[in-house]
């Protein structure tokens, strides 16, 4: 780690990151620049992640704005302005504020907030003070940090270069991925669903189909390239897209093995390894012991989220869910008991939360939740309750009402969960 002043800048090279309570995850090292008014981090390949403001106008000092890999900024609020209990309703202590229409309950648009175009503005200030800066008689490392440090332009070709190598953008992210901060390499091992369901906006109308071996061998060399010498702060994978459980155990141990190889995931330096996938209910019930197996064998930690949506018929009909209720009790069963027999793996479920849906659906949610043995309540996997979009406009539409009864309804299933109950907020990659 190197620091150095450059005019009204304080500069620091390769900073190690340290995990703050209540604060958004930070992983490996990164680049820091301080002004007056603002904090810019960068990563390992010179591209800006992070935005903080420094002066009393900012909305709060725990917020910021975040970049991903898809080229996003997502602001991470407190949640003051929403009047909730953010950690009762999501499981951390801040709410992801997207920049596209979501599904999110809370109507907070903190891009609405002058003081964060502010801080956009003060970044293409800084991009520019720096391009003139960088011919000038510096230290080399300087001179190379400021070398790296992407634009605009270069940021969005370098995400439609990651959505080319995997196939596409990923609507969708699990859930779990909240434990590494939405942080993950993805890489796709299936295309299409095995059900189209007419209530979900996320998911592609590709018929089901894994990928082949040399497409995803070709995708990892593709990764490994990608992210070049930021590799060793990723120590998350997501095996995509929306029901990679379907593919089998040929196909998953294969990519997480190679993956692992790859990406350095089984490295002593790479703290807590974590893999993510989706599964359905079908997928769930058809894999075999050997499956999670090969799972536990891997230096990773695997999160499998499946999607269950209801255990009413009715509303499982009117979403067009080709499920019928055993079949659904019988793949919760097993996530019970898949959870109570392996300790480095974790399954955990997906349900709707709707004002359109019959009260029928909540009630029968609650009761099913809380009919769960004490033998299965130690490490049971947590509920995701998913608040249902506009299938047209991918939005939730919510006046105040609306959105006091649904949160109403949450809290009323949570109590009654033995079980984690949270919030999925829907966000993309």
């Amino acid at each position: 780690m190197a620091s150095y002043r450059l005019n009204n800048m304080a500069i620091t090279i390769e900073k190690e990151a340290s995990a703050r309570p209540g604060f958004p995850i930070r992983f490996g090292k990164y680049s820091e620049i301080r002004t007056s008014e603002y904090e810019f981090h960068f990563n390992l390949k010179g591209e800006i992640k992070l935005i903080r403001g420094l002066n009393v106008n900012w909305p709060h000092p725990s917020e910021c704005l975040k970049r991903t890999d898809g080229n996003d900024w997502v602001f991470y609020s407190v949640g003051s302005s929403v009047g909730e209990n953010i950690f009762q309703c999501l499981g951390e202590y801040y709410l992801p504020c997207l920049p596209y229409p979501g599904n999110s309950i809370w109507e907070f648009n903190p891009f609405a907030d002058p003081d964060v175009p502010k801080a956009f503005a003060a970044w293409s200030q800084l991009y520019a003070n720096i391009y003139n800066m960088r011919d000038h008689d510096i230290p080399a490392d300087l001179k190379e940090f400021l070398y790296l440090i992407s634009d605009e332009s270069v940021l969005h070709e370098q995400a439609k270069k990651l959505h080319s190598i995997i196939g596409g953008q990923v609507s969708v992210l699990p859930p779990d991925t909240r434990h590494v901060d939405y942080e993950v390499i993805p890489l796709t091992i299936a295309d299409g669903c095995l059900y189209h369901c007419n209530f979900c906006s996320v998911k592609s109308h590709q018929r089901f189909q894994p990928r082949s071996e040399d497409s995803i061998l070709q995708q990892i060399s593709q990764l490994k390239a990608f992210y070049n010498r930021n590799l060793g702060n990723y120590n998350a994978l997501f095996l995509g897209n929306h029901d990679a459980l379907g593919a089998g155990e040929e196909v998953i141990r294969m990519a997480a093995s190679e993956a692992v190889t790859a990406f350095g995931f089984g490295n002593p330096q790479v703290k807590n390894p974590a893999l993510f996938l989706f599964g359905s209910v079908d997928s769930l019930l058809g894999s075999e012991n050997k499956l999670f197996e090969e799972l536990s064998s891997l230096p990773f930690y695997t999160y499998i989220n499946v999607g269950f949506e209801s255990v009413d018929a009715p509303t499982l009909a009117s979403i067009n869910k080709p499920l019928d209720i055993s079949r659904i009790r019988d793949a919760f069963q097993k996530m019970l008991e898949l959870n109570r027999d392996y300790s480095d793996i974790e399954i955990t479920a997906n349900f709707l939360l709707g004002n359109q849906l019959s009260p029928e659906h909540n009630q029968s949610l609650a009761e099913f939740l809380s009919d769960i043995s004490d033998s299965f309540y130690s490490k049971s996997g947590a509920i995701y309750l998913s608040p249902l979009m506009d299938p047209k406009k991918r939005r939730s539409l919510m006046d105040d009402q609306k959105r006091s009864n649904l949160l109403k309804s949450f809290f009323e299933i949570k109590k009654q969960s033995r079980l984690p109950a949270y919030i999925y907020l829907i966000q993309r990659l």
